[in-house]
């Protein structure tokens, strides 16, 4: 099972990617709590060099109270991470953690239907990416 959700996005850089997301995320009920610019960080902390590497950390309140109240660890699977990459040819690859493979971890039933609405929804924010 593949444990993400991608897709590479044409004509468009790296930061109208982020925007992109961001927006397509806020459509489906989702958040960015936190934005960790990779590239900047590995810089700053260790001198390496790393491409454009942004990781949003999206949440929808909704869907995290549900998987809170089925699971009380669940939180160290939250927020949903989504990742906006650029690749060495210049394209921009967005890629969404798919719940349902993060989740197989947890041996909780009642995280099944949660899963599966946040892999559908994930799955709509990819894929009206463009």
């Amino acid at each position: 099972m593949n444990y993400h959700i991608s897709k590479t996005l044409k004509n468009t850089n790296f930061n109208e990617a982020i925007d992109k997301t961001t927006a397509a995320l806020k459509e489906e009920g989702f958040g960015v709590l936190t934005e960790i610019d990779i590239k900047d960080t590995l810089k700053k902390k260790i001198d390496a060099d790393f491409k454009k590497y942004t990781i949003l950390g999206a949440c929808s309140p909704h869907f995290a109270h549900q998987a809170l109240q089925a699971e009380d660890k669940i939180g160290l699977m939250l927020p949903c991470n989504v990742i906006v990459e650029e690749h060495d040819n210049g394209e921009v690859e967005v890629s969404a953690v798919d719940p349902i493979a993060s989740m197989q971890a947890v041996d909780n039933d009642n995280l099944g239907n949660i899963a599966t609405e946040v892999q559908n929804k994930m799955k709509t924010v990819i894929s009206n990416l463009n």
